[in-house]
């Protein structure tokens, strides 16, 4: 049976997307199926991201010192979002294989064990960015006077990490259940919390102290623990297939060792992408604060704007998932491939706007010239490969959630630190390119990527994965 999407069906699932109701994502039109995983998906990733662009908002504000501590602590935490995002592919996998062989108590099993893992890993993150954040913000080149003003930002957002990690894996837990929307909505309160926090706290509005840029990682991390203890409400009251109960609490060493398994490749292909941010943050940092400044303005912009392809993206991780449990490859397939298309669609138009609009959507975080320059012609190089990466980003996201992370590790190794990080310093430093060859590096890599992950995917062996 063809479904139709009229107005008036495209209205009723939307509602139905947005109140999250059980639904059998193993059957029916692959359109609708879609639909209602990734409408919560995008608006899930959008206000992640929003985090990130309502700090680097009302910092710019502060101080060009400050947007710059903003960028080299986000370029480093992006370690922590690689072993978080890592762990929460895995978790997404086994979750949504359970589900889809019917598995119920399985799944419970693992989102227990997912959050043991999470707390363990948080804590060796706090420690370290309590006790050595100056260090870590020297080893990133940052000026004395970034250290001074910004380190107690760095401290704040590193220390309490476990905010980061258990939020990322329990929302990656109710997207391999199905429950997206749960995910969405923690979200969306918890950003309005950080949005009426963050101005109060940063500059001293009413009874609350001003603290500058450490205030933005006061209000960021109330906003994200917030949403944890409702994440981990919800587990416990709500109404999903994965509600937990006081039996469901002892450690299961079993299930520990296949998340780990599985985890292992997630971590690796993060790590490796996430690390050669940081080298290419580090290589900007030769160009001075103003560049550095326009360049995390752009990464900002641009990570919100790619938030809804990955919420696309999850959403064919999900049925990847789920279908592979249910034993429908070919479903499976056919998911990935018109996924891959809304995407691009998607791409296009966003890449349309900024080529042609990037100035005036910089112009809104700053005005000072310089960083407004590298800024505008950051959006606009990568807007670029905008069309290509829609592709390669939906095929990494099948392969994950498939359960098969070794084969995005490998993806990711050929071309971020064999491609990517060489071409950023030859054409940056050494024929003298300055930004602009970083920028390129990033574009070419990414093309580069969706190339390799077409090829994989179409060998077909993430089909036979075991998890």
């Amino acid at each position: 049976m063809k479904f139709r999407l009229s107005l008036k069906k495209w209205i009723t699932l939307l509602k139905e997307a947005f109140k999250g109701e059980e639904y059998n994502y193993t059957e029916g039109p692959l359109t609708k199926a879609i639909f209602l995983l990734a409408i919560p998906m995008v608006f899930e990733m959008l206000m992640e991201s929003v985090f990130a662009l309502v700090d680097i908002y009302f910092v710019s504000k502060v101080s060009t010192n400050a947007v710059a501590t903003i960028g080299l602590t986000e370029s480093v935490i992006t370690l922590i979002y690689a072993v978080a995002i890592g762990i929460s592919m895995a978790a997404t996998a086994i979750v949504a294989r359970r589900i889809g062989e019917e598995d119920i108590e399985g799944a419970k099993n693992s989102v227990v064990q997912v959050i043991y893992i999470g707390i363990l890993v948080s804590i060796c993150f706090g420690v370290i960015g309590i006790y050595f954040a100056k260090d870590i913000l020297e080893l990133m080149k940052a000026s004395p006077e970034v250290i001074a003003e910004g380190y107690q930002y760095t401290q704040i957002l590193i220390g309490g990490n476990i905010t980061i990690v258990l939020l990322f894996l329990i929302n990656a837990v109710f997207r391999g259940a199905g429950n997206a929307s749960y995910a969405m909505w923690v979200l969306i309160f918890s950003n309005g919390l950080n949005i009426v926090l963050d101005p109060l706290f940063i500059f001293g509005v009413g009874p609350f102290p001003e603290m500058g840029v450490k205030g933005a990682a006061v209000a960021t991390t109330i906003g994200r623990g917030t949403a944890v203890i409702l994440q981990l409400l919800l587990l416990w009251l709500g109404k999903s297939k994965i509600q937990l109960a006081f039996r469901h609490l002892k450690l299961q060493w079993t299930i520990i060792a296949n998340l780990i398994r599985v985890s292992w490749g997630g971590i690796g292909q993060f790590l490796i992408g996430t690390s050669s941010w940081v080298f290419l943050m580090r290589i900007m940092s030769e160009f001075g604060s103003e560049v550095l400044a326009g360049y995390t303005i752009a990464i900002r912009i641009m990570m919100f704007s790619l938030m809804p392809a990955w919420g696309l993206s999850n959403a064919a991780a999900t049925l990847v998932g789920q279908n592979l449990g249910a034993k429908l490859p070919n479903r499976a397939t056919k998911a990935v491939w018109q996924t891959s298309k809304y995407n691009a669609l998607f791409m296009g138009v966003l890449s349309i706007i900024f080529l042609f609009w990037a100035k005036e959507i910089v112009l809104v975080f700053t005005t000072i010239p310089a960083v407004v320059k590298t800024g505008t012609l950051s959006l606009r190089i990568f807007a670029s490969g905008y069309v290509f990466y829609a592709f390669g980003m939906v095929m990494i996201q099948a392969f994950n959630g498939a359960g098969d992370t070794k084969t995005p590790t490998k993806i990711n190794f050929l071309c971020f630190w064999l491609f990517q990080i060489p071409l950023a310093y030859i054409t940056a430093i050494y024929f003298n390119w300055g930004p602009l060859g970083v920028l390129v590096a990033i574009v070419a890599s990414e093309i580069l990527l969706t190339l390799v992950s077409a090829y994989y995917f179409t060998l077909g062996k993430w089909k036979n994965s075991i998890v």
